[in-house]
């Protein structure tokens, strides 16, 4: 094969000279020492790769052949494409603004026409000639209504090495043999990681199998080095099928090996066991609770009670639909702690939850519990004299509960015997600020962890795999209900005003409402969100096209409509300050606010049974997840709730299908599946749990739920009668590789 791409770092001389004073290759070794110092450095910046092992996990995310030519008229611009296409045309023309000339080259998979434009580059016109058929790389542009590669990388099938042989059948094996297209950057193309990668398989010495032998052969399985081999070097589809088939499992496998063993060595530690006595706070509290617990929270309170109970710490995930009661279920747990003389402490993501999590748990517990177990408020807004008052009562012992925002991770924050922690709406937190709470502990505390989005049982097992999973599925009764309509200003542009006529309904039956705009501002964004793109509902005086619905633009439009001249309207958002927005949030829970204009302030936690209707202003803004937790904040009491999606998605579209898959059900497992099935699940166990490198490769818990499940069945067989895995070494090492210092770390951190 020739070609261009020395300008990229990629040294063949480089890696073979390297590779001559290398001795013995494994997995382990480093790239600089195999490839050589230019072509490593260009791959780490490129992929974040630094092992052999690592680079040999970068697979192909597809297999082209000499033969096929690669589909051209769906390319998507402004992004980096490799391609399979055989040139048409090749033409030369001086440029008019100034000296020098133009190569134009029009290749072509048949139907489509691409061109690829060199600028000063004649000479390559002896390479490219009509006829030619190559891989091609670089990033698709759209130059006066035509799509071109402005100075592409390229490999072409050489005429000698890549030749077509003569005999027929070596002919057609030739030409169906499949090429690795491997993902590329703008600074390293495909064929350059594949010609590092032959140099590695070629270096590579006798590779140890994680699987263990029985495993491998009841699944038919390959060996991992010719696994290996065959991904990267396939004659055959069923090569690659067949080994993608064997890395596929061996990385779910070696990852549930990893989880399981961290959770095996979390059960290990020691801590105070937590039983509640008779006549004390938790049966206290039993006694007089106006209602009757479902079905599922008597289950889950069951399991925690056997947790806290036992000599090693409680490391326990409750999900549970919005509205659930997983705050009751958690408050019994933080009881029996206090009935055996210690501190529970709950960690809450915004003010807003803080502060009304402290005034219902306060309620629930009626005066007299409540005066017994003094119930403080930590969060970083509070004045001097009540952070001193809050701060002595925890180190004391008096508070046997403690809720706070981040405020109660500082190192002039301490207990007197903290024995559960609580964390909220985990999904607001790093496992570092966890962490930091667990360590506040003289001894390991309990932790008990809550969400409310539903977790698909493959992320559930594949993310939160170290964690014990417990469901509350029921809702409550006496629950009227939500209806979730679409509001599509792209189909429907006049229902926009329908929307506030609506609204002004529900108020003329003494109820409440919540209006959610992706923003504060014109181009400001709430505290930690991101803003997905897409138009503008149907608040028409944002900054500029396409800009998100802002709370204090909008806030100003609603207040000059006729249907809600009367209405009592007020901001809630992020940039407030602590006092104002649980001034504002007391005055809505009062029913002296008729109308929320807010931000995702209110998410999560924030419960007000009078409030029947919410209208979410760029719907398609949000996630499926998101969604579903704004739309539990009404229909929480008797007064049936109502909730309208507003959307200028175009109708097929994937934002418009994620905001239609909402309306159409209130079922959050269902939803949370669908949202996997929508977005994929992009870096899993990277972006939720670790933060490191930790991404998946060819594991999808969109679809290969068996898998996994399979995977973490014998994982727990396994390191059952074998911790530390002794008896597979290949596999002690594979998980020591798999999750480096920081991740095992993140990962103790439960």
């Amino acid at each position: 094969m020739t070609g261009s791409g020395a300008d990229a770092g990629i040294d063949g001389a480089d890696a073979r000279d390297a590779d001559a004073r290398t001795d013995a290759v494994t997995l382990d070794s480093k790239l600089q020492n195999v490839l050589g110092g230019r072509t490593a450095t260009a791959l780490a910046k490129a992929f974040g790769v630094a092992t052999v092992g690592d680079l040999l996990s970068h697979y192909p995310r597809r297999y082209a052949r000499r033969g096929e030519l690669t589909a051209l008229s769906q390319l998507p611009v402004d992004e980096n494409v490799t391609i399979v296409a055989e040139v048409l045309e090749v033409r030369e023309r001086s440029m008019k603004a100034r000296r020098g000339s133009i190569l134009e080259v029009k290749i072509s998979d048949g139907k489509g026409i691409l061109t690829l434009t060199f600028f000063n580059q004649a000479w390559r016109s002896r390479e490219l000639s009509p006829g030619v058929r190559g891989i091609f790389a670089g990033k698709v542009s759209d130059y006066r209504g035509n799509l071109q590669l402005a100075h592409p990388d390229y490999q072409l099938f050489d005429a000698e090495s890549d030749a077509a042989p003569l005999d027929a059948t070596a002919a057609r094996r030739w030409a169906e043999a499949p090429i690795p297209i491997y993902p590329a950057t703008g600074t390293v193309a495909s064929w350059q990681v594949q010609k590092s990668i032959e140099i590695l398989l070629d270096s590579l010495g006798a590779v140890p199998d994680p699987i263990p032998d029985d495993l491998r052969t009841e699944r038919g399985l390959l060996a991992h080095g010719s696994a290996l081999e065959k991904i990267h070097r396939p004659e055959s589809d069923t090569d690659w099928d067949a080994a993608r088939d064997t890395l596929r499992f061996t990385e779910a496998f070696v990852l549930q090996c990893a989880l399981v063993q961290q959770h095996t060595v979390l059960r290990e530690r020691h801590t105070t066991p937590r039983v509640p006595v008779p006549g004390g706070f938790l049966e206290r509290f039993d006694a007089a609770l106006p209602f009757r617990l479902t079905a599922d929270q008597n289950t889950v309170g069951s399991e925690i009670a056997r947790d806290i109970a036992q000599g090693s710490p409680m490391n326990r995930l409750v999900q549970g639909e919005v509205g659930s009661g997983k705050t009751v279920v958690a408050l019994r747990a933080m009881l029996a702690v206090a009935d055996s003389g210690g501190q529970a402490a709950l960690l809450a993501p915004t003010e807003v939850l803080a502060g009304q999590h402290l005034r219902s748990i306060v309620a629930t517990l009626g005066p007299d519990l409540a005066a017994e177990l003094m119930p403080v408020l930590l969060t970083g807004q509070l004045p001097v004299a009540d952070r001193r008052r809050a701060l002595l009562r925890m180190v004391s012992g008096q508070a046997r509960i403690v809720i706070g925002t981040h405020a109660l991770l500082g190192e002039s924050v301490s207990f007197f015997d903290l024995g559960l922690v609580v964390v909220d709406e985990q999904h607001r937190f790093g496992v570092d600020q966890r962490e930091a709470l667990r360590l506040k502990g003289a001894i390991p505390p309990h932790v008990l962890v809550l969400t409310a989005t539903p977790i698909p049982r493959t992320i559930a097992m594949t993310v939160f795999g170290d964690l014990d999973v417990s469901t509350i599925a029921m809702l409550p009764a006496g629950r009227a209900g939500i209806e979730s309509f679409v509001v599509p200003l792209a189909d429907k542009p006049n229902w926009a005003l329908r929307v506030w006529d609506r609204l002004a309904e529900e108020l003329a039956l003494g109820r409440q409402a919540f209006v959610v705009c992706p923003a504060i501002a014109p181009k400001e964004p709430e505290q930690g969100e991101t803003i997905e793109g897409a138009t503008i509902g149907p608040g028409a005086a944002a900054a500029d096209a396409g800009a998100p619905t802002s709370v204090e633009v909008l806030l100003e439009e609603l207040k000059r409509k006729p249907a809600l001249a009367s209405a009592r309207i007020a901001p809630l958002h992020g940039r407030m300050t602590s006092e104002l927005k649980d001034q504002t949030m007391r005055a809505f829970a009062a029913g002296e606010i008729d109308v929320l204009v807010a931000t995702t302030v209110i998410e999560v936690g924030v419960d007000v049974a009078n409030a029947s209707a919410m209208v979410v202003m760029d719907a398609d803004r949000f996630g499926v997840s998101q969604l579903h937790q704004l739309r539990g904040r009404v229909g929480r009491g008797e007064v049936p709730g109502l909730c309208l999606l507003v959307t200028s998605a175009e109708a097929g579209s994937l934002a418009r299908e994620r905001v239609e898959a909402v309306a159409a059900t209130l079922d959050g497992f269902e939803l949370a599946q669908v949202d996997l099935e929508l977005r994929q699940e992009g870096d899993v166990l990277g972006s939720i749990q670790s933060g490191g490198r930790s991404s998946l490769r060819l594991l999808r818990v969109a679809t290969d739920g068996d898998i996994i499940a399979e995977a973490r069945a014998r994982a727990q067989r396994l390191i059952g009668g074998d911790p530390a895995l002794r008896s597979v070494p290949a596999l002690q090492e594979a998980v020591r590789r798999r999750l480096d210092d920081s991740e095992r770390a993140s990962l103790s951190k439960g």
